[in-house]
């Protein structure tokens, strides 16, 4: 489940931002330009499908960087530890 961070961080991923708990009578905008409650709101039911996306443009990534460099998983592992 999102946290009001969560969501934040998608939709200002610039930061500029504070929040105290989950709640947008919780949030301080100080160098971000404000979003609506319905915006906030809004963000959380789009946040899972959204961390998914990145989950899986991260994760090809990883994958065409390793074949790229022609070594597995487990040998990037050996060679980062």
């Amino acid at each position: 489940m999102a946290t009001g961070a969560d969501v934040l961080g998608m939709l200002i991923p610039t930061g500029g931002w504070v929040i105290s708990g989950d709640d947008f009578d919780g949030i301080t905008f100080i160098e971000a330009t404000p979003i609506t409650k319905v915006e906030f709101e809004a963000g959380f039911a789009k946040f899972d499908a959204w961390k998914a996306e990145q989950d899986a443009k991260a994760s090809a990534e990883k994958a065409a960087l390793l074949a790229k460099l022609g070594i597995t998983a487990d040998e990037a592992k050996l060679l980062l530890s």
